[in-house]
């Protein structure tokens, strides 16, 4: 790699730090802590409006606590979400109570970003197998030697496409950091699932960001049922 390409490739660390990131939206959703209280106290005909906002608190906290889980089901979140690939496999993992549908590539040619660590990299954790410690790698050429990697992967992919490839081929050759995006459905305790297994101190860094944005919109619109949750997870 010659100097005037390490140059190019630093000037576009920049302008992809600014251009690009990882986003969670949530698009729609259903019910609220109520809606969770109703479904257990359907049990005996009963309704949140029937009780104080106190018992049917104490009441989240009792199905949270003694793992009575199907009444936080009767929920529904839709997020659409922006990632790397690589972030996004570990999270198709879950699919218990959740429905997952993709940007494909076979059809969208357009619109190829390609991810790069906020500062620098990471070192690898000295005492696991897998992931990572908090020291970072102090070394720039790294970043530009990577930067222009999946750059000229990228050239490489549309000119594929110029030259007449089929895009289901053509594909093949963009990395694992490339941005895809995709609509995530399910209810308030499948996310709680996804939540408490990937913010946890041993998942990946990337991977406990789109979690703790998921969580959060999750506490915003299921407040009381997601403190329940969190409480006795």
């Amino acid at each position: 790699m010659t100097s005037e390409e390490q140059n190019r490739a630093l000037d576009r660390l920049v302008e992809l730090d600014e251009e690009i990131g990882m986003r969670v939206f949530l698009l729609e959703w259903m019910g609220n802590d109520d809606s969770i209280v109703n479904a257990a106290r359907v049990s005996f005909d009963k309704e949140a409006a029937n009780y104080t906002e106190e018992q049917n608190i104490s009441l989240l906290e009792y199905l949270a606590k003694h793992n009575h889980w199907s009444p936080f089901a009767h929920t529904c979140l839709k997020f659409r979400i922006r990632a790397p690939i690589f972030v996004a496999r570990q999270l198709a993992k879950h699919q218990v109570g959740l429905v997952w549908n993709e940007v494909s590539r076979r059809y969208v040619k357009t619109d190829i970003d390609m991810w790069r660590p906020y500062r620098a990299f990471r070192k690898a954790a000295p005492n696991v197998k897998q992931g990572s410690s908090e020291e970072l790698v102090d070394n720039p050429v790294l970043l530009s030697d990577y930067i222009y990697a999946v750059e000229l992967a990228k050239r490489t992919y549309e000119n594929l496409l110029r030259q007449g490839v089929c895009a289901e081929q053509a594909r093949a050759v963009l990395p694992q950091g490339m941005y895809t995006e995709w609509i995530w459905t399910g209810s308030l305790l499948a996310f709680h699932r996804v939540v408490t297994q990937r913010t946890h101190s041993t998942a990946q860094r990337e991977t406990q960001e789109i979690a703790q944005r998921i969580a959060r919109d999750c506490a915003d619109y299921f407040p009381e049922s997601w403190k329940a949750l969190e409480r006795y997870a």
